[in-house]
């Protein structure tokens, strides 16, 4: 039997073409805006996008086909898959990641001091020279492409220490909560780590420091944190020492939250603030919704935390 038309079966299946498209234009829009981190990211997201594409061209291609008469439950069934669709591209759009921009684009290439190596989950940035036994394990903060810190980190590398930073799937950092074990166990010369993190990357960072000082083999010995805060109060568990470099113009990581969680941190622990900056200047990767505007610029607040970063790193290091 033919299906006759009906007000449902007409709003089903327009609702169905236009949500089709939305999801094709989605797909569009962030690979044109972020095709850089797409291409260099976890393949997470590049994979959810493509299998997107697919659904979305099947489905609509399916409107356009003659259908029998479908019962109640059906259509019901339909409605809720429409719904669920509709949270699906409002997702892919919301997890489209951060690109790398200059200088960081420029710090992954490698040359007589440093060697990069990347691959799908991870960039590792070598010394070509004497290399030190602390590592420093990198979170990016929630839908930055990796590669934004290697600008900021380099000179650490440049310094004789491993940095690893691990491409966290859709860009969250609790996706990538098993990465510092995984390193630990890749980099066998490295007896000591510093972990670090932006933003939600350090908040994950806290928790691996937490759970790693006490590594027999190779623990944690301190971390680093920028524009970040833990999760929990960690300030009586934690044994490694911390360095928590603020951005006084932050509209994110503001100055108030950090100071509101000093004491989840433990007393000896160290904050400074980069006076002008944003939650931005920690990596290269654009301006940020929702963040504060800047008062110095981005070259003078990142040659800062790379100091102070590698200050920190270089006192923990026997």
């Amino acid at each position: 039997m033919i299906e006759r038309p009906s007000t449902a079966t007409s709003w089903i299946t327009w609702t169905v073409r236009v949500a089709a498209v939305a999801a094709i234009v989605v797909v569009v829009w962030a690979c044109l805006t972020g095709w850089g981190a797409i291409v260099h990211g976890h393949p997470l997201y590049a994979a959810l996008l493509a299998v997107t594409l697919l659904v979305a061209i099947v489905s609509g291609w399916r409107t356009f086909r003659v259908h029998t008469v479908r019962p109640r439950w059906r259509r019901v069934l339909r409605v809720i898959l429409i719904v669920i669709a509709i949270g699906w591209i409002a997702l892919m759009a919301w997890l489209r990641p951060f690109s790398a921009l200059e200088p960081a684009v420029a710090a992954m290439g490698s040359d007589q001091s440093v060697t990069v190596s990347e691959s799908p989950t991870q960039i590792v940035l070598t010394p070509t020279g004497a290399v030190s036994a602390t590592g420093v394990f990198f979170q990016p903060g929630a839908k930055v492409d990796a590669r934004a810190y290697a600008a900021v980190l380099r000179p650490l590398a440049e310094s004789g220490y491993t940095v690893v930073i691990p491409k966290q799937p859709l860009g969250i950092a609790f996706l990538a909560i098993s990465a510092f074990d995984a390193a630990k166990t890749d980099f066998r010369g490295i007896s000591a780590w510093v972990v670090g993190g932006h933003s939600l990357g350090g908040t994950v960072a806290a928790l691996e420091a937490d759970a790693g000082d006490g590594d027999p083999d190779s623990p944690v010995m301190g971390l680093l944190l920028y524009a970040s805060y833990p999760a929990s109060d960690i300030s009586a568990t934690l044994t490694a020492p911390v360095l928590s470099i603020s951005a006084s113009n932050d509209g994110l990581a503001t100055p108030d939250k950090i100071a509101a969680t000093r004491a989840t941190l433990p007393a000896a622990s160290t904050f400074t603030v980069i006076d002008g900056a944003v939650h931005a200047y920690f990596g290269d990767y654009g301006a940020q919704p929702g963040d504060g505007t800047p008062t110095i610029s981005h070259d003078d607040a990142r040659k800062q935390i790379s100091q102070r970063s590698l200050a920190f790193v270089n006192q923990l290091s026997p």
